[in-house]
């Protein structure tokens, strides 16, 4: 039996999409474990939820006492029902904040080869499900508790139901009432977690539909009706809720303060070129990055064909949209990366040109050969002869996935190529972010402190009483893993912390106005820890030192001798 043939078998009716999650699910499960709480936005997203879950306040978003009013409320909710389904708050188990990213990994796969196999055929929906599921931006998203996972899950999901509504006028077939219900509910959830998002992305999909076909009565079959009052009923209750709760300062903010500084310019730095994702596209779509000239080229050969031109239309508008907007972050183009894998994944339908196979071939072994350097490059900077052997194997990995997968695609086998080429790779991502990331310490900073905090049983989690107290050093991974009453103070207010008998954090910077602080109260800095590393949020170099608290005792009145009189 050849590749080809079992590909056909397992793509065969709900087995595609169920083979395409579970690609998504091998890719970002071991990350989703051994990943430390990352900063800055995942560990902000966990003790958002984690203050919910404490507070029973499901509807403000808040990081300890300041107002969180960024985004919607849905990934909270998901988390929060994680949460409570696999763990505790009081736990601080960041694996359970994440499993809605995975799941929303595993749907956007899922759904990607249910909509394409409509538009193409089985195998491909089953190969551009796989791709889109074991790419480094969505495998790593995955493991991620915050909200871009969930919302390319959301969004593909709607993105498909409209490929399979497409698919059916072009057939002059009735349109299924399961598509149109799975299209509704995509935008509303999308709508819920990440605003407008999903939204921009389906409707400029529409509209570039109409303009390209000249027609637009399908468009009347989409339920309108109904779906409307289903998007309205998921999305204003808590619209309604947060609207009154907050006096109406939840929109002022998340429009006025996040939105449109976005629109504007750079927004906190993250500024780019046009092009920036463009640039990017080659190594975040890796170990696929082998048919992306091919996946292109056939975009333009191919653009009157129902499923190219439908996969066009949902990545140029989308694509577009986000390298215009002034803020770049790596992970914006998410939604759109479904679409170019089912390009890539209808470029393999018959042999790919000369071009295009060796353009593919360079780049694969460029990204394999950039990807096997990060590797190295880690553990030389941040690790020890321990990780050695991972980032060894990451490195090896990674560079087969590039060069067998150009080898194989060079001699015309195209879909042993990316099937190679895709196991490499996501063996090579979970090397790495199982591996040989989460065992580079001197990028976790937190981690390291909360560890020594609980071995010296100074923290809440190894049950000591009264908040820790920080200063000089505030990462958001740091509050989650020791609750939300600890303290973000000065020198002189670790001081007091530590007068009053709790532990205390200090960052190199504050051990100057600390021990002043220390000696005017008449007590002695005891150190139990130094923590040094980087941290890579700022890109400063830390060194944090743990103090044990030390309470001050009063003699009693009785005991103080007196003066004998003379």
């Amino acid at each position: 039996m050849t590749l080809e043939s079992r590909l056909d078998a397992w793509s065969r009716g709900w087995r595609g999409p169920l083979f395409a999650a579970l690609v998504a699910l091998i890719a970002g499960l071991p990350g989703l474990f051994a990943m430390p709480p990352l900063d800055r936005d995942e560990s902000r997203f966990a003790q958002a939820t984690s203050q919910m879950l404490e507070t029973g306040d499901y509807v403000v978003i808040k990081f300890q006492d300041q107002p969180r009013f960024k985004k919607p409320v849905g990934i909270h909710w998901l988390q929060a029902i994680s949460v409570k389904a696999f763990s505790d708050a009081e736990d601080r188990r960041i694996w359970a904040y994440r499993l809605p990213s995975l799941l929303g990994a595993m749907l956007a796969a899922a759904a990607l080869a249910w909509g394409a196999a409509a538009l193409f055929d089985p195998r491909t929906g089953l190969l551009a499900g796989a791709i889109l599921g074991a790419t480094f931006l969505l495998s790593s998203e995955a493991f991620i508790a915050k909200t871009d996972a969930a919302l390319c899950g959301s969004t593909t999901l709607a993105m498909a139901a409209l490929a399979r509504i497409y698919a059916a006028h072009l057939n002059g077939e009735k349109v299924g009432k399961w598509a149109k219900l799975a299209f509704w509910i995509g935008l509303s959830v999308a709508a819920l977690i990440k605003g407008p998002v999903g939204l921009l992305v389906a409707f400029l999909a529409l509209a570039a539909l109409a303009i390209w076909d000249r027609k637009a009565g399908w468009m009347k079959d989409l339920g309108w009706t109904w779906g409307l009052i289903l998007f309205a009923a998921i999305t204003l209750p808590w619209a309604m809720m947060i609207t009154v709760a907050t006096d109406g300062a939840f929109w002022g903010t998340a429009i006025g303060g996040d939105l449109a500084p976005k629109m504007a310019g750079g927004q906190e730095g993250h500024s780019g070129p046009f092009g920036y994702h463009t640039l990017l596209a080659p190594l975040l779509s890796f170990p696929a990055t082998l048919l992306l000239p091919a996946g292109l080229v056939l975009g333009w050969t191919r653009r009157k064909e129902p499923g190219v031109r439908f996969a066009l239309c949902w990545l140029i508008p989308t694509w577009l949209m986000f390298e215009i907007l002034p803020t770049k972050l790596v992970h914006y183009e998410l939604p759109a990366y479904g679409a170019l894998a089912m390009l890539m994944a209808a470029a393999v339908r018959e042999p790919l040109g000369r071009w295009p196979r060796w353009i593919g071939a360079g780049l694969a072994v460029l990204m394999g050969a950039l990807l096997a350097a990060v590797a190295v490059y880690g553990q030389k900077e941040f690790g020890d002869r321990g990780d050695l052997a991972w980032a060894a194997l990451a490195a090896l990995l990674a560079l087969a996935a590039g060069i067998v997968g150009a080898i194989l695609l060079l001699r015309r086998h195209s879909v042993r190529a990316l099937v190679t080429a895709g196991a490499l790779g996501v063996a090579a991502h979970i090397a790495l972010t199982a591996g040989l990331i989460p065992r580079l310490e001197p990028l976790f900073l937190s981690k390291d402190v909360a560890d020594a905090l609980d071995q010296a049983r100074l923290s809440p989690r190894s049950g000591a009483a009264g908040p820790v107290a920080l200063t000089g050093y505030s990462e958001p991974s740091l509050i989650f893993q020791l609750g939300t009453a600890t303290q973000l103070t000065t020198g002189a207010g670790a001081a007091d912390a530590v007068s009053e008998g709790r532990p205390a954090v200090v960052e190199g910077r504050e051990e100057k106005p600390f021990r002043d602080a220390m000696t005017a109260l008449g007590l002695t800095p005891r150190p139990v820890a130094t923590i040094q590393g980087l941290n890579y949020s700022d890109g400063d170099k830390e060194r944090l030192t743990i103090y044990r608290g030390e309470p001050q005792i009063e003699a009693p009145e009785d005991a103080v001798s007196e003066e004998p009189a003379r």
